[in-house]
């Protein structure tokens, strides 16, 4: 049987994909081993709230600069930020879930004792302690945890059970660069309580190594993916980039601050500024999607609608 010159520059480039593959992972892992952190004993959790600090820098919270919020006091604004600081975090929770599981679909057929392999049960391993310390903040912070509605509960279900991998780590992105945009402006920021940014400055220095290894997976699998696959990656990519923004903000923070629900809901889709916060945070993603093929066809029209894609 004789081998093409175009099967040995693939066998070639296969080859090149695993060989960087273990690097990174290996990067990875010596990282790990070096900035990790047990929230348990890096946070101190019996410090009482200080009185006039927030939980979410205001330029962040969903009605800053409406009409609304113009007419709310100081108080009721730290308020909101205090019911939106754990919708974010039950978001955060609800999220990192579905991360844990299509990690592990990732890897259920690769080998055990590779790098790339113990990286991704050691970013398993840090998701485990980010979920336990949002549920810890809310349960903190005296206010309800905000579950995602019964409907994107059951999506998000479906999204991991039909998935392909590539999507798999375009969701992924999604979900952490987001948030790691807002978190690195929370955690410097002295407005905001000292909790709060002990939470999110963890986050971002571990959330880091999660986004370089999904990063370098997905452009990795873009290359190598079949047709349909990475037809299909960016159609349903485009549906949970739409799933996510409306999920963002449970739009049940309004009523429990003791505002009008349906205003503040009308008010945060007119607003510009909202727009913008969400744009600027999706921009470092989406400019890296589309750099890598993801935002295409329809697909690209999707994340339009989902208003992230300016």
């Amino acid at each position: 049987m004789t081998t093409t010159m175009t099967e040995i520059e693939m066998l070639r480039d296969a080859l090149g994909l695993l060989k960087d593959r273990e690097q990174v992972a290996e990067r990875l892992l010596d990282s790990s081993a070096k900035h990790s952190f047990d929230p348990d004993k890096e946070l101190d959790w019996d410090a009482p709230f200080e009185d006039g600090k927030w939980f979410w820098p205001p330029e962040l919270v969903s009605l800053y600069g409406t009409p609304m919020w113009k007419r709310m006091s100081e108080e009721q604004r730290i308020l909101l930020s205090r019911h939106e600081s754990a919708a974010l975090a039950s978001l955060g929770i609800w999220f990192e879930i579905i991360l844990m599981q299509l990690l592990i679909r990732h890897i259920y057929d690769r080998p055990a004792t590779s790098a790339h392999v113990r990286y991704a049960l050691t970013e398993i391993a840090d998701e485990c302690r980010h979920s336990m310390m949002f549920a810890r903040l809310i349960q903190k912070s005296d206010v309800p945890a905000y579950p995602v509605t019964r409907l994107h509960h059951n999506l998000g279900r479906l999204f991991k059970t039909i998935s392909t991998t590539p999507g798999s780590f375009t969701a992924t992105l999604l979900g952490e660069e987001i948030l790691d945009w807002m978190q690195r402006l929370t955690f410097p920021d002295e407005r905001v309580q000292p909790l709060v940014r002990g939470v999110t400055r963890i986050h971002v220095v571990e959330e880091a190594r999660h986004v370089r290894y999904a990063r370098e997976e997905l452009r990795r699998q873009m290359v190598t993916a079949p047709r349909w696959e990475a037809e299909f990656t960016r159609l349903v990519s485009g549906e949970f980039a739409r799933v996510f923004s409306i999920a963002f903000v449970n739009s049940k923070v309004y009523s429990d601050a003791g505002l009008d629900r349906r205003e503040a809901i009308a008010q945060v889709k007119a607003s510009g500024h909202r727009r913008e916060v969400m744009q600027s945070g999706a921009k470092r993603l989406t400019d890296f999607l589309d750099d890598i093929g993801v935002l295409r066809g329809a697909g690209r029209k999707l994340w339009k609608s989902s208003g992230l894609l300016a």
